[in-house]
């Protein structure tokens, strides 16, 4: 079968050309999206296929946030009567509204791939302060049947003590996460008969053979995910070893990087979605992520992984860091003639570095103190700051040297 066949498989199987008509008929009147309809010349009364929804340019993520500050909170994008019982913020910043009812982020079905149910209790190891992976894991994980732990980030010692004491069973969070917390279960010297977490969903950064190798010799089973904090989950293994099964409840289109227009074949685009819901209808969203099709065993359209970004903003310990956002932070703080963030990858484990280029006759403690507090603060990181003499010409302000082998 042909990626073009199985694209059509799937669009069919899924019906998602009604669901299409539907979401755009319900919403139509939500202001946002009315104003895209209207300045791309699109009658919304026209949109009954996943066709006529791709004439509709992409909508970027900086976009979204000009909109939100254009017009605050949600941009014009949410419907009037939509029932918001929680708001985060992601970097940018941008305000994500999370709807009433269950599992709204549609998490629940990897972890039911994954056999988490009743019975189990699931450590969940993202943050849950402005972010909002771990309200979504939570949700997921619980919308499965399964009790959770929100650990959170940090903590290590209490939360593998907690691994020991409450029989947990499966872990959500990132991989060189779970990888830290088997070393420092054992550092404690906590009994290996009483760790029975078995089953892991990681996802936010890469999982390369390596690490995966790693892992399975304490954790049978580890699967990754791929979603979004805009849009929810998009895709996530199934366990046959090919790529990444279609999330339900998403349109997942990949779409040529110049002209948004779908991708039929094996070429890299960017990975473009359609939230199916018509309360927050985030129609044609650029994720800003870069993939590819690929078949499954079953002639089944999958997607190839997260291979790249197709803008400037880099991931590092599972969050976004962007040029703009460095840029709003550290500028215009005295006695600094120049900056740059160097990212790192030892021990299958992120590391970043701020070096700083001092004015002459600068205090190198005070602005190492300085920086280190602003950092943490506005941009939600730890870095190590570093005082050097200059910087490399041409590198930019985030330099990703890590080797994902």
């Amino acid at each position: 079968m042909s990626i073009d066949a199985a694209l059509q498989s799937y669009l069919q199987d899924r019906r998602l050309d009604q669901a299409v008509a539907d979401l755009i008929g319900q919403a139509a009147t939500v202001p946002g999206l009315a104003r895209r309809c209207e300045q791309a010349g699109i009658d919304p009364a026209a949109v009954t296929s996943v066709a006529a929804l791709s004439e509709l340019p992409v909508l970027a993520k900086d976009a979204v946030i000009a909109l939100q500050r254009a017009d605050p909170p949600f941009g014009g994008l949410l419907a009037q009567d939509a029932d918001v019982v929680r708001v985060f913020q992601s970097p940018g910043p941008l305000y994500e509204p999370q709807l009433d009812g269950a599992d709204s982020w549609r998490w629940g079905q990897v972890f039911a791939d994954l056999g988490v149910g009743e019975g189990d209790t699931v450590l969940n190891c993202f943050g849950y302060h402005l972010s909002p992976a771990g309200a979504m894991m939570e949700e997921g994980a619980r919308a499965a049947g399964a009790r959770v732990l929100p650990g959170g980030i940090g903590n290590q010692d209490l939360q593998v003590g907690a691994i020991a004491d409450l029989g947990i069973t499966a872990y959500a969070g990132l991989p060189s996460y779970l990888k830290a917390l088997v070393e420092r279960y054992d550092e404690a010297g906590l009994p290996r008969e009483r760790w029975r977490l078995d089953r892991a969903m990681v996802t936010a950064e890469p999982l390369p053979d390596s690490l995966r190798a790693l892992l399975v010799e304490r954790v049978p089973t580890v699967r990754m995910a791929y979603g979004t904090g805009e849009t929810g989950l998009l895709a996530y293994e199934n366990g046959d070893g090919a790529g990444l099964v279609l999330a339900d409840g998403v349109l997942v289109q990949v779409c040529d990087i110049a002209t948004g227009a779908p991708i039929t074949d094996e070429t890299e685009g960017e990975v473009v979605v359609t939230v199916l819901r018509p309360h927050y209808p985030l129609v044609r969203f650029g994720t800003g992520d870069l993939s590819g099709w690929m078949l499954g065993p079953d002639g089944s359209l999958r997607l190839r992984g997260v291979l790249g970004r197709t803008g400037s903003a880099v991931k590092v310990k599972g969050m976004f860091l962007h040029p703009t956002q460095v840029a709003a932070v550290l500028g215009g703080i005295g006695g600094v003639a120049g900056y740059r963030f160097v990212i790192g990858r030892e021990d299958h484990k992120d590391t970043l570095r701020c070096e700083v280029v001092a004015d002459p006759g600068a205090d190198a403690d005070a602005l190492v103190a300085e920086i280190g507090s602003r950092v943490r603060e506005g941009l939600r990181f730890r870095a190590e700051v570093v005082v050097v003499q200059a910087l490399t010409e041409g590198d930019g302000p985030i330099v990703d040297t890590r080797d994902w082998s």
